[in-house]
């Protein structure tokens, strides 16, 4: 069923999404500083691709906290309010509410990406 959700999800609107991750991920990478967030919106990209079966899970410390307040005025307000627009939208039918789940995953994501693993 997870194959399923993922190629359905890849048709409708995943893969703009992960190239939303990506584009962000190579905006980043552009300048020395900001390679690690760079990285870091390359790994949210993998799993905006295929993300049935997939989990967040968060396990960071001071450093990520300092990293993530940055991330969310920089960029990762911008990413969450998309996802849970988008997320909303897909909610409002039945069997749109399972891709609208994952939209609220990544809003989580996109809200404190460093110290996030993805399981």
């Amino acid at each position: 069923m997870k194959f399923l959700g993922n190629v359905i999800w890849l048709v409708f609107g995943g893969f703009e999404a992960a190239v939303m991750w990506a584009l962000f991920g190579v905006l980043w990478c552009v300048t020395i500083v900001g390679i690690p967030v760079g990285v870091q919106c390359f790994k949210a990209a993998s799993l905006v691709i295929w993300p049935f079966g997939k989990e967040v899970v968060s396990k960071g410390g001071v450093g990520s906290f300092i990293v993530n307040v940055i991330w969310f005025f920089i960029g990762g307000l911008v990413m969450a309010l998309t996802h849970l627009l988008v997320g909303a939208v897909y909610c409002i039918t039945v069997i749109g509410i399972p891709f609208g789940l994952q939209h609220f995953k990544f809003a989580k994501l996109a809200i404190m990406p460093f110290g996030a693993e993805i399981r």
